[in-house]
């Protein structure tokens, strides 16, 4: 074989490395203006205003908290922003109970000031306590109906239960047959559209903080199969009726002579007074 003398490659890389370097100083514009001064950072808060949340009249504590929305400019109103909106909040603040397992959904409708009127979204319990209520050897039982209240609002309720062991049963499971489970979830169903299409979303949702349509299904079942925690675990607002400004002022009754705070005025005691000036320092 014959062998061929190794030629030292042609250094193209270095070549291509000025080249570029050239290159890139004539078409970068970055690169040829040194010193340029940054865009200033504007703090995003300084274009924010505060509003009040209020919730509607049915709840004891009626202020729920504060949100901010970018201030009106142009076209463009602080109010649009704020109305859709979807405050998630416990019950237990709201009726200053020991719900805490139950949250509230309330949406924005107006904006009257600097107040936000909210009224009923929807109701859900908390994860923790959903998980707690699953355990062995008992059957789990899920109802769901569309119902229509009496002013026009389209909810979806959600029911679930458990079974639960008999007087006097020794037996340590106690599952429910098919047909049971069929009619428990008819039953559900029945007494979930009884209840709400009776009445309006004021008093649908008084129903919910008590739970009496879920002590109404536990009374009713009970000839069927004994049921243990039994709770409407959450409620969708599937439509509403065109916005009426007469009914949302009416769930918030004191709110249009309310005003916003602007703190309580200081008595002058007379006490501050400019101090004399020196002849000489």
């Amino acid at each position: 074989t014959r062998l061929c003398a190794s030629r030292r490659p042609f250094d193209s890389f270095a070549l291509s490395q000025d080249k570029f370097a050239a290159m890139a100083v004539g078409k970068n514009k970055k690169l040829s203006k040194r010193g340029a001064s940054k865009k200033k950072q504007v703090d995003v808060f300084t274009k924010k205003e505060w509003y009040d949340v209020k919730a509607p009249s049915y709840f004891e504590q009626r202020q729920v908290g504060k949100t901010c929305v970018t201030r009106s400019a142009g076209t463009k109103l602080a109010a649009d922003g704020l109305r859709g909106r979807v405050y998630e909040v416990n019950l237990a603040d709201l009726n200053n109970n020991e719900s805490t397992w139950r949250k509230m959904r309330l949406v924005c409708e107006e904006v009257q000031g600097k107040l936000v009127l909210t009224n009923f979204h929807g109701m859900d319990l908390t994860t923790d306590k959903l998980r707690s209520l699953c355990r062995k050897w008992q059957t789990l039982i899920e109802a769901f109906a569309d119902v229509k209240t009496t002013d026009g609002y389209v909810l979806r309720m959600f029911a679930i239960a458990f079974t639960k062991k008999r007087q006097n049963q020794t037996k340590t499971t106690s599952y429910a047959q098919s047909s049971q489970i069929r009619a428990i979830r008819a039953k559900m169903i029945e007494i979930m559209q009884r209840e709400a299409n009776a009445c309006d979303l004021k008093e649908l949702v008084g129903k919910f903080i008590p739970d009496s349509i879920s002590n109404a299904i536990t009374k009713a079942c009970s000839s069927i199969y004994p049921l243990n925690n039994v709770f409407i675990r959450k409620v969708k607002v599937l439509k509403k009726p065109r916005f009426d400004a007469s009914k949302l002022m009416e769930l918030h009754g004191d709110v249009s002579t309310a005003r916003a705070d602007v703190g309580a005025p200081v008595a002058d005691s007379g006490s501050a007074a400019e101090p004399t000036p020196m002849d000489s320092v």
